[in-house]
C-alpha cells in the first residue's frame, strides 16, 4: 500500500517562528513513517520556502535555538515535472514549483500571522491541496481577537468586556478612550494586539498612568488592539477535534507560575504547569466542553483548535479565545489534553490527517469553497 505524502510546513514570518519550529520537531519525530512519506517544508523569516535537505535544522540554526530534531532529512524531496529533486530549493510568495502535485496532504504547524490567519490556507485552497486545520474563514476569524469576540458574542457566548481601538482613533482622541477604560472596564486591564498569539505584545495595566505606554507597545505589533477588563480567576483550556461533529477533550487548568500567563510563562520550562484534568465539579467540566465546541462551531473551525477560558468565582465562565493552530509539541496543552482523553500523540496526528482528507473530499463533492 502506497504511503501518503505529507508536507509538514513550519517556520514562517511571525514572531512565533521558534514556537513553530518546536511544534514541527515534535510532529516530525512522532509521525508514523510506515504510513506516511514525510516532506519537511520550511518557511524562513523573510517568507522564502525551503524544501529538500533538512529545512528544520537549517531554520533552527538560523534562529539560534536548540531542538530535539528527528534524525536525518526528508526521505525524498518533491520532484518537479522533469524529475529533478528540489533539494535546498528556495522560493518566495508561494508553493515551490511541482510541490502541490507531489503531495497528498499538508500539515501546517505555523503559529500566528502568515500561517494561522487564513493566508497560508488560501494558498493551499488555490493549489487544491488537503490541509490540516481550519479553512480560510475560520483561520482568519480565529486569528483576529476583535472579530473573534464579536462572532462569539453574536452566538451568545460570554466574552470579557473590552474595547477595540484602532491606531488613528487613539492618535486622534486617546483621552476619550482612556476615560472609557476607567468607566467601562476599570483597572487592572489588559492591552493586547488583535492579531498575535502566544501572549506577544500583551501588557497588564494596573493604573491609568501606565495605559498610554501599554497601548503604544501593542500598536508596535498591530494597527488594531483590544483593551480588556482583567478577569480575576482560574485559566481553563479545552482541546477540540473534528469537522462537522467536533468533540472536546477533558479540560485542563493552567497554573502560570507568574502573575499572569505571559510569553515567558508559556515557553520557559518549569514556570507554568497544566493540571489535567482540571479540578472541577463534573457539571462545570461538561459546561466548559460544551462551550468549547460552541466556540469551534461559531467561527466555522475544522480539524483542531484549543479554546481558552477564564473562571471567575465558582461558576462565572468567560470564553477568552480560540487558537486554530495551537502549540503542538508533545508538552503543549493541545496534545496533552487529548492524551488524557485517550488519544495518544501519534494517533492524534493520524486523526488530524484523516480529518483533512475527509474535509477536502467533502468540498469536492459539494463543489463549494473551503
Amino acid at each position: 500500500m502506497r504511503r501518503l505524502r505529507v508536507g509538514v510546513v513550519f517556520g514562517g514570518r511571525s514572531r512565533e517562528h521558534e514556537v513553530s519550529l518546536a511544534s514541527a520537531a515534535s510532529v516530525l519525530g512522532a509521525i508514523d513513517r510506515t504510513r506516511y512519506e514525510v516532506v519537511p517544508m520550511g518557511i524562513a523569516r523573510d517568507g522564502r520556502w525551503l524544501v529538500g535537505g533538512d529545512p528544520l535544522r537549517a531554520l533552527a540554526e538560523r534562529a539560534g535555538i536548540t531542538l530535539a530534531l528527528p534524525p536525518g532529512p526528508a526521505e525524498a524531496a518533491p520532484r518537479t515535472e522533469g524529475g529533478t529533486d528540489l533539494a535546498r530549493a528556495e522560493t518566495a510568495g508561494g508553493l515551490p514549483a511541482g510541490v502541490a502535485a507531489s503531495l497528498d496532504v499538508i500539515f501546517p504547524v505555523i503559529h500566528g500571522p502568515y500561517g494561522e490567519d487564513g493566508t497560508l490556507q488560501g494558498l493551499f485552497e488555490l493549489a487544491d491541496l488537503p490541509y490540516v486545520g481550519a479553512g480560510v474563514l475560520g483561520s482568519a476569524v480565529g486569528m483576529d481577537k476583535a472579530t473573534m469576540k464579536a462572532v462569539f458574542r453574536a452566538h451568545g457566548l460570554p466574552v470579557v468586556p473590552h474595547l477595540v481601538v484602532r491606531e488613528p482613533e487613539w492618535a486622534a482622541d486617546g483621552t476619550t478612550i482612556a476615560g472609557r477604560v476607567v468607566r467601562e472596564l476599570g483597572y487592572p486591564c489588559f492591552v493586547k494586539p488583535s492579531n498575535l498569539g502566544s501572549s506577544v505584545g500583551i501588557s497588564k495595566v494596573r493604573a491609568a498612568a501606565d495605559l498610554a505606554s501599554a497601548v503604544e507597545g501593542a500598536f508596535a505589533h498591530d494597527r488594531k488592539i483590544l483593551i480588556e477588563r482583567a478577569a480575576v480567576g482560574r485559566e481553563i483550556e479545552v482541546s477540540v477535534l473534528g469537522n462537522d461533529r467536533p468533540e472536546a477533550s477533558v479540560p485542563g487548568e493552567v497554573l502560570p507560575g507568574k502573575e499572569w500567563y505571559d510569553y515567558e510563562a508559556k515557553y520557559t520550562d518549569g514556570i507554568a504547569k497544566l493540571v489535567i484534568p482540571a479540578p472541577l465539579p463534573p457539571e462545570l467540566s461538561e459546561q466548559f466542553r460544551r462551550l468549547a465546541v460552541a466556540a469551534f462551531r461559531a467561527i466555522d473551525a475544522a480539524g483542531l483548535a484549543r479554546v481558552d477560558f477564564f473562571l471567575e468565582g465558582d461558576d462565572r465562565i468567560w470564553v477568552n479565545e480560540i487558537n486554530t493552530i495551537p502549540g503542538f509539541t508533545r508538552f503543549s496543552a493541545y496534545p496533552r489534553l487529548w492524551e488524557a482523553s485517550g488519544l495518544p500523540y501519534p494517533r492524534l496526528i493520524d486523526r488530524l490527517i484523516e480529518l483533512a482528507l475527509e474535509r477536502h473530499a467533502q468540498k469536492r463533492r459539494v463543489g463549494g469553497p473551503g
